[in-house]
């Protein structure tokens, strides 16, 4: 999640960053939610146009449907921005949710834009087009699940936060793509485990935030389920695993290209807490996919991943963790060979969930989701269930055409740093 800023003067709303969608929408209705969700969803506040002297409601509507739920809305025009910017996107076209199902949160997509998808200029489209960014470009690194932070550079890569060269991995072209759609697929050449490939581990993938669980092909699931010594599957349809499993050293092992990223088994399994009547249950972060293969945050939280939109391209390194050093990217050419300032051993420290806890400084969160993912195109997509994990956001930027926003806790503080 993070913190946008909408209206004037600004109203505060948490929204859902998701590359896997295109538009940006506020004001779930959390009377359709489920009972574990409620509490989160009455915390990301409310947008309402008549307290704003700058908002523009239009009678333009849209229902943007997703795998699971659905959101029925009405465009605005109003001022957009990340706290502590100390500037807005002036203006900016958002949905404001008239009726919403299965939708715990707004979601701000970052997805590909106008001309693409959607008939106007999105998120990212009007950062660029307002001069705000160098480049219609950005870049995320999740964070390992101990650390439950993350960051993401718009017009920018943070090179503390991968080890080696970010390397080239093209973006397939909508026309190429397996829906026809202008999403982030690029190609996964294999799945590697204990330097085996496994078998048929080379498909289209979308790259997607918005899912915390990855999607794959049935054959590929089972196996890497197998290798894992997996004792059967759910009735959600997911994999079991022995929770001893996150504390062996292992991994399975992504290639795109000239770059592999390593996901090691403390974040390929996910873990359910304890609860009164049973033990903590684990279980495969990776769930057959309904024709549609996908890498959500099971895979993203081990890489640093550059979406370039005007290039077309993603640039990717194995995720690591140093400290804080966003720098602008002054055109698309400039992504090429950067070097992270990490080390070997930072991506070790930062991924491994037997390390002490990482401090966030802020507020706690007021309660989490259990939630669902949902993907919009104007079309009906398939989409995994989702276990939500609270995040928000603190902000810096840089004169230079950067906006920085790091996950943490609810509320955390909000500062402005010039580059």
């Amino acid at each position: 999640m993070l913190t946008v800023d909408i209206g004037t003067p600004p109203q505060k709303i948490y929204a859902q960053l998701d590359t896997g969608s295109f538009e940006l929408w506020i004001n779930p209705d959390c009377g359709n939610v489920n009972v574990l969700d409620r509490q989160f969803c009455h915390s990301v506040g409310h947008y309402q146009p008549s307290r704003s002297s700058t908002a523009v409601v239009s009678n333009k509507v849209n229902m943007l449907r997703y795998g699971i739920g659905a959101a029925n809305i009405t465009y605005v025009l109003d001022h957009v921005s990340l706290p502590g910017a100390g500037t807005a996107i002036e203006p900016m076209q958002f949905g404001v949710a008239t009726a919403t199902q299965d939708q715990f949160s707004g979601i701000l997509g970052i997805g590909f834009g106008q001309n693409m998808t959607i008939g106007y200029k999105n998120f990212v489209d009007q950062l660029q087009a307002q001069n705000l960014t160098a480049t219609k470009s950005f870049s995320i690194a999740l964070g390992s699940k101990q650390e439950a932070q993350g960051a993401i550079v718009f017009g920018g890569v943070d090179t503390s936060k991968f080890t080696g060269k970010l390397a080239p991995v093209p973006i397939i072209p909508a026309q190429e793509s397996p829906d026809g759609v202008a999403r982030y697929w690029v190609m996964l050449e294999s799945i590697m485990h204990q330097s085996a490939v496994i078998k048929d581990s080379r498909l289209p993938v979308i790259l997607d935030t918005g899912t915390t669980l990855s999607l794959l092909p049935k054959p590929i699931v089972n196996d890497m389920a197998a290798q894992l010594q997996s004792p059967g599957v759910d009735a959600r349809g997911l994999h079991m695993i022995d929770c001893a499993k996150t504390h062996d050293e292992g991994s399975f092992d992504f290639v795109f290209g000239a770059t592999t990223i390593r996901v090691p088994y403390h974040e390929m399994i996910r873990k359910i807490d304890a609860s009164p009547l049973g033990p903590e249950q684990c279980y495969l972060g990776v769930m057959e996919g309904n024709n549609l293969a996908l890498l959500g945050d099971t895979f993203l939280r081990s890489a640093y991943t550059v979406f370039d939109l005007e290039a077309n391209m993603t640039h990717m390194a194995q995720y690591a963790n140093c400290g804080s050093s966003p720098r602008t990217i002054a055109q698309s050419s400039d992504f090429d060979g950067i070097e992270g300032l990490c080390s070997a051993s930072d991506s070790i420290a930062a991924q491994d969930d037997r390390q002490g806890a990482i401090e966030i400084q802020g507020e706690a969160a007021p309660g989490n989701g259990g939630g669902q993912d949902g993907k919009e195109d104007g079309s009906e997509d398939s989409k995994g269930d989702r276990d939500t994990e609270v995040q928000s956001a603190a902000v810096r930027g840089g004169a230079a055409g950067v906006w920085r926003v790091a996950a943490g806790a609810l509320a955390a503080s909000v500062s402005w740093a010039l580059l």
